[in-house]
């Protein structure tokens, strides 16, 4: 699957043939990108001494659809390169004093909005297909992705057999788990900025063996999607020096009503067994 360039590197490739005030675009976009990330094209007009209508040409000129998509990108080169400080810095100058709790509330509204409204649908359903005709399912999340990770996982075992956690305590850990992995089986790797090295690995290393990988982060730019068969991107946001992963874990959940309702009567099957041992071995409080 083909990488899609940062703005940086489109920035740089381009620079050459861009006009005098296109420059001062370029420059302040690399040299104050978190600054920049979050200005109106109006103000970053301003900051640049051009119109408002020269730097959404410039955004056009870089092959995006408007000033919002390069806006995204900047966002996006942003939540990548900065310090957990920085992160906090950022996040308090977007928020300000206000009530943080709608604040951050509604962000998570639009983040699920952004992710349905730019879903690929037939990356969804390549998934779920993947995910069902698997030989062995592994899934792997490091560092904040662990907690999608767990619950995929805990989800997944309830109605599968074959479904393998791999635990990043270690690198060395890490490859001695997916070593069996090979042709018919999956590595659902599960990773939003600042990357984990250990999930890229591992996802190159899955590729190699022959094995499918299905990739849960935010973006194309991602470099998970290098090597991996189907890509599901979920908008993922700076809230302080966390990411929000509420439209991830959206993603997770259609994900597996999805499995449930392609495999009904075998789960309907299995529940009623599982119910039964819960029961039997009093599991859950009784009311």
């Amino acid at each position: 699957m083909e990488t899609k360039k940062s703005i940086a590197t489109l920035i740089s490739e381009k620079m050459s043939a861009f006009s005098k005030s296109q420059k001062r675009i370029a420059s302040v976009i690399l040299e104050n990108y978190d600054k920049a990330a979050y200005m109106t094209a109006a103000r970053l007009g301003e900051l640049c001494d051009v119109s408002e209508s020269t730097v959404v040409r410039f955004a056009i000129e870089l092959g995006y659809d408007g000033y919002p998509e390069m806006q995204h990108a900047v966002q996006e080169l942003v939540r990548t390169k900065l310090t957990p400080k920085q992160r906090i810095e950022i996040t308090d100058m977007r928020i300000g004093n206000g009530n943080l709790l709608d604040a951050i509330l509604n962000a998570d509204r639009e983040r699920i909005k952004f992710t349905l409204e730019h879903t690929d649908r037939n990356a969804f359903e390549q998934a779920v297909d993947t995910l069902l005709a698997a030989k062995n399912i592994y899934i792997f999340g490091a560092r904040s992705s662990s907690s999608l990770a767990t619950f995929l996982n805990f989800n997944l075992e309830l109605i599968f057999d074959n479904v393998k956690s791999i635990r990043s305590s270690s690198s060395s850990e890490v490859f001695e788990q997916i070593l069996p992995i090979e042709k018919g089986d999956v590595l659902f790797a599960i990773s939003f900025p600042r990357y984990s090295k250990k999930i890229i690995n591992a996802v190159t290393y899955a590729k190699e063996e022959g094995a499918s990988v299905i990739a849960l982060t935010d973006s194309p730019l991602s470099p998970l999607c290098e090597h991996a068969d189907c890509v599901l991107t979920a908008q993922s946001d700076m809230a302080s020096f966390v990411d929000s992963l509420v439209a991830p874990m959206s993603i997770l959940n259609a994900i597996l009503v999805a499995i449930a309702q392609r495999r009904r009567s075998d789960i309907i099957t299995r529940f009623d067994k599982l119910e039964r041992l819960w029961d039997e071995f009093d599991v859950y409080e009784k009311h």
